[in-house]
């Protein structure tokens, strides 16, 4: 897990010794400047930056200086990579919560499921593909994010709470109290409009998923294929480029990392693998 960092036992024999959480939080700070320097030095790496303050944080919730769970909001633009990410973070963090017992290890809230109920709009037009061409649905003021915030602070007190589900199928039916969700240590969630005002101050760690144009344009297509969205999906491609430049492009500049939607999704997977081989060394 822990390859090319020197002696990775020694951060094992060390934590057994050290019962000051801020002592080991400095000594888990140094491991992981190496793992995400070598990460950020590396061919067609996941990372494209990281805050300083990113490791900080990560090694203050790792040697226990931070007991409380963590909430991850990730952002980027439509077609970036982000929801692909997202879902590799969850199945490598619930691995490790099954091979070692730790139950309730984190629990996902969809951004997308708090787009307001617009079914009406949608019956009216005669489909979505028509919604869709007078609706703006590339602005945070198409979604509730009051409601997700709220929703994301009470999961982090420890409530349980029902989150709404959104029909993604051109329905535009929202479900209130539809997804029964547990607290649990990690708290993530992703979407266009993640880490926009209403919703970004629910987040201890905020990442931005970042990508060339030409590949972003090429997704974006095939998944407008996919929704049946017809000759409307230059108009909303061309809405989406500009709404981004105003509420999402700038979310890069106050998050704590920034990683590549263009990289192979084994290369993820092993990145976080290397964190959470930290974690093995010191506890299990």
């Amino acid at each position: 897990m822990l390859q090319n960092i020197t002696n990775t036992h020694k951060i094992t024999n060390k934590a057994q010794y050290i019962s000051n959480p801020s002592e080991l939080s400095d000594v888990i700070e140094n491991y992981l400047f190496n793992i995400f320097e070598k990460e950020l030095n590396t061919p067609n790496s996941v990372l494209l930056s990281y805050k300083p303050i990113a490791i900080k944080k990560i090694s203050a919730y790792i040697s226990g200086k931070i007991n409380m769970p963590a909430s991850i909001g990730i952002t980027g633009e439509t077609a970036s990579g982000k929801s692909t990410i997202t879902k590799d973070l969850i199945e490598t963090i619930e691995s490790f919560g099954s091979e070692f017992g730790i139950p309730d290890i984190i629990t996902r809230v969809n951004t997308d499921d708090y787009y307001y109920d617009r079914s009406d709009m949608v019956k009216k037009a005669g489909s979505f593909s028509e919604f869709a061409k007078n609706y703006d649905l590339d602005s945070p003021d198409a979604l509730e994010l009051e409601l997700m915030c709220k929703h994301i602070m009470e999961l982090l007190s420890g409530k349980a709470v029902y989150l709404p589900k959104y029909d993604m199928s051109g329905t535009a039916i929202r479900h209130d109290n539809y997804t029964f969700a547990k607290p649990s240590k990690i708290i993530i969630s992703e979407g266009l409009f993640t880490l926009t005002n209403k919703v970004r101050d629910a987040f201890n760690f905020k990442i931005y998923v970042d990508i060339p144009e030409n590949i972003k344009r090429d997704r974006f297509y095939i998944r407008a294929a996919e929704r049946g969205l017809g000759d409307s999906a230059d108009i909303i491609y061309s809405n989406a480029n500009k709404k981004a430049s105003f509420y999402i492009r700038p979310c890069k500049d106050i998050s704590d990392i920034v990683l590549s939607g263009a990289a192979d999704r084994i290369k993820y997977k092993n990145f976080l693998n290397k964190i959470i081989g930290l974690i093995q060394e010191i506890y299990y």
